[in-house]
């Protein structure tokens, strides 16, 4: 009798909650079953206003938008890495990944980043670690799928390096767009919309909410890349282009790209030429790499069921 009665207030207790529970958070999403809460949305969004602070400046609209569209990319890579990988298995790169991450975020230590965790964000450490776990399994699943496929011309590089005879080389600190167009879409009319949305709310909050690149969930900056990194074109829109300054469109395969110039910094040099060769083998190879990992989920997405409330 004694247990019953526990049962019964306990089964009562839940009974009484949950038309709360209920109230308070409610499905707005659902990717092949897994359900996204609202909940799940704020929180989202809590986290990518860390990466990008910027992001506050939006409409509230805007940014329940793109935290949906982040958890739903999320989700979709997620459902691929289990296809081919353990998920739970440890990642011996997630430390350093994680160490990466905050230091691009100008913070000295974890301590320091921890602590404005604790006043900024609704995810611990271990969560944010999480979710660079499946960056990081990501990109491992890209490589295993078009390590294959990669073309870096090492004779080309070599010769590109040889070719160095200046003693400073000019970086670019870079922001970028990257977007892709529909059938059913104007180029012209795309690109007004862009800019119109760098004049109105920044360029950084407009790559949150147009760019298809990884960047975009850090307002997307890219950060330093020298001269010789770049391809041909698009050294040539912006050599002469000032800082802070937005080049000019540029077709980069299936895809568009706007570049902003946020910093421009000239670097002495001394070549090791075999340093060189691998930081811009491993340069193309990344470069190359992004591209396929845009193809392989644009056609992943396509085989599961999205639907948004």
């Amino acid at each position: 009798m004694f247990n019953k009665k526990i049962f019964f207030i306990i089964f009562l207790s839940l009974f009484i909650y949950e038309p709360k529970v209920k109230a308070d958070v409610f499905i707005v999403a659902n990717v092949d079953g897994q359900i996204i809460t609202n909940y799940d949305i704020e929180k989202e969004a809590e986290y990518l206003k860390v990466l990008n602070p910027s992001l506050s400046q939006l409409t509230q609209e805007k940014i329940i938008k793109i935290s949906k569209d982040s958890l739903i990319r999320e989700i979709i890579k997620k459902e691929e890495i289990k296809k081919s990988f353990d998920l739970n298995k440890e990642n011996p790169y997630v430390d350093q990944y994680f160490k990466d991450f905050y230091t691009r975020l100008d913070f000295d230590n974890e301590d320091e980043f921890k602590i404005f965790l604790l006043n900024s964000s609704k995810y611990s450490i271990k969560e944010i670690k999480q979710k660079l776990k499946i960056e990081i399994m990501w990109n491992e699943l890209i490589y295993f799928k078009y390590g294959k496929q990669l073309n870096i011309d090492k004779e080309k590089i070599s010769q590109k390096i040889d070719e160095l005879s200046t003693e400073t080389l000019k970086e670019y600190k870079l922001s970028e767009i990257v977007f892709k167009k529909r059938k059913s879409e104007s180029l012209d009319d795309l690109i007004n919309l862009i800019n119109k949305s760098i004049s109105d709310v920044g360029f950084d909050n407009t790559a949150n909410i147009f760019s298809i690149s990884e960047s975009s969930k850090f307002g997307g900056r890219i950060g330093w890349i020298d001269e010789n990194n770049l391809s041909k074109e698009i050294f040539e829109k912006l050599n002469g282009t000032q800082e802070n300054k937005i080049s000019e469109v540029i077709k980069i395969g299936n895809s568009f790209i706007i570049l902003k110039i946020e910093d421009i910094r000239q670097k002495k040099i001394s070549i090791d030429k075999d340093e060189k060769l691998r930081e811009m083998i491993k340069f193309e190879t990344n470069k190359q790499l992004n591209q396929f990992s845009k193809i392989f989920y644009d056609k992943s997405k396509m085989n599961y069921s999205i639907n948004e409330k």
